[in-house]
C-alpha cells in the first residue's frame, strides 16, 4: 500500500494571488484564488476561475502579428490570420505548454491558472505573516469555487492553523457536505453567496437550484464550530436587486446564530475583457453597474429588518 503524501506536497490549480487585500475578511489578507466552480454565474466577473485546469488566453488588440509564438508551438497549434496581422490557436492541436505566453513581446497571450504545491503556497502565504499579524488579518481561501479542490484547501488551511493565520473561505456552497465537513475545524470565517432566495429563478441564473447551499448553510450554522458566517448577496440591476428578494434573504439571515453582517457586493464589469481573452460570450452585456445612491437606498431598507449590512466584503 503506498504511503499516503505529505500534506505540504499536495498540489492545486491556483489562478492568482492577491496580497494585501483589505477585503474578503478581516484585516489585511492573502487571498487565494482557485480554478474551477460548479456555477455558470451570467454576471461572473471571472470566467477565466470556471474551468479547473490552466486555460490559454489571447488579447487580440495587443497582437502585433510577430509570430514568434507561431515559431515555438511544438504542436504547431498557432497559425498567422488570412492577412498576417494576427494569430489563431487550434484548441484541439494545443497542449496547454504556455510556451507561446513566455515569448509573447505583447503580453497578447495569456495563462490563467499553475500548479502550486501546499509548500509553495505556504512560503508565499508567510511572507506577509508581519501584517497579518499587525491588522488581524489572514489568508482568504477563494475561487471559482474553492471546495472543488477540498484536499488542497485542508492542506493549506492546516498549514495556517499551525502558524496561527486566520482563515477564512469564499464559497459559493454548492458543493457536497462533505467537502465542508472536512473543512470546517480550520475555518475561522465562512463567506457564502446567497446570489437569489428563489432557488427556481437561482437555477436560471447560474445553472443551479440553491437548495444545496441553503441546506449547507443551515448545517454550518447548527455546527459546533466556531465560526463566523458572513451571508453575500451580489446586486446585479435588474437580475436579483428587487426588494421581494433581498428582504428575503435578509430575513433568512436573522435566523442564523452564526451569523455576523449581510454583505452586498454592488455588480460591476471589470472582467468583461476576460470573456473576449477567453472567446467566451457575455451574457449582461446590456446591464450597467448600480449607482451609489441605487445602492445606499437598499442598503437602508435592509437595516431597517435590524441586522448589519455592509457595501462590499
Amino acid at each position: 500500500m503506498a504511503d499516503s503524501p505529505n500534506k505540504e506536497d499536495i498540489k492545486g490549480t491556483v489562478l492568482h494571488l492577491e496580497k494585501m487585500a483589505l477585503f474578503d475578511g478581516k484585516g489585511m489578507r492573502t487571498v487565494v484564488f482557485l480554478k474551477g466552480c460548479p456555477l455558470r454565474c451570467q454576471w461572473c466577473s471571472t470566467p477565466e476561475s470556471q474551468k479547473l485546469a490552466p486555460q490559454l488566453g489571447y488579447d487580440a488588440d495587443k497582437c502585433t502579428g510577430c509570430q514568434d509564438c507561431v515559431t515555438i508551438c511544438p504542436k504547431e497549434a498557432i497559425r498567422p490570420t488570412d492577412d498576417g496581422q494576427k494569430v489563431k490557436t487550434d484548441p484541439d492541436r494545443c497542449d496547454h505548454c504556455f510556451e507561446c505566453v513566455t515569448v509573447c513581446p505583447e503580453n497578447a497571450r495569456k495563462r490563467y491558472g499553475r500548479e502550486m504545491s501546499c509548500r509553495q503556497l505556504m512560503e508565499e502565504i508567510e511572507k506577509d505573516d508581519v501584517f497579518y499579524f499587525h491588522s488581524g488579518g489572514g489568508v482568504t481561501i477563494s475561487g471559482g469555487e474553492p471546495l472543488i479542490q477540498v484536499d488542497y484547501v485542508k492542506a493549506v488551511l492546516s498549514g495556517c492553523r499551525e502558524r496561527g493565520i486566520h482563515t477564512a473561505i469564499e464559497t459559493s456552497g454548492h458543493v457536497p457536505w462533505e467537502n465542508f465537513e472536512a473543512v470546517l475545524p480550520l475555518i475561522d470565517a465562512i463567506l457564502i453567496d446567497i446570489k437569489v432566495h428563489d432557488s427556481g429563478r437561482h437555477r436560471e441564473l447560474t445553472g443551479h437550484g440553491n437548495a444545496r447551499i441553503m441546506s449547507n448553510i443551515e448545517r454550518i450554522d447548527r455546527s459546533g464550530f466556531p465560526i463566523d458566517l458572513y451571508i453575500r448577496i451580489p446586486l446585479v440591476p435588474g437580475i436579483n436587486d428587487s426588494e421581494a428578494n433581498l428582504l428575503a434573504t435578509a430575513r433568512y439571515c436573522k435566523g442564523l446564530k452564526k451569523f455576523k453582517e449581510l454583505h452586498i457586493l454592488p455588480y460591476h464589469r471589470m472582467g468583461v475583457a476576460s470573456y473576449r481573452f477567453l472567446d467566451m460570450k457575455y451574457p449582461l452585456e446590456k446591464i450597467e453597474s448600480p449607482n451609489i445612491e441605487m445602492i445606499e437606498a437598499k442598503v437602508a431598507r435592509l437595516k431597517q429588518e435590524g441586522i448589519e449590512v455592509k457595501i462590499g466584503g
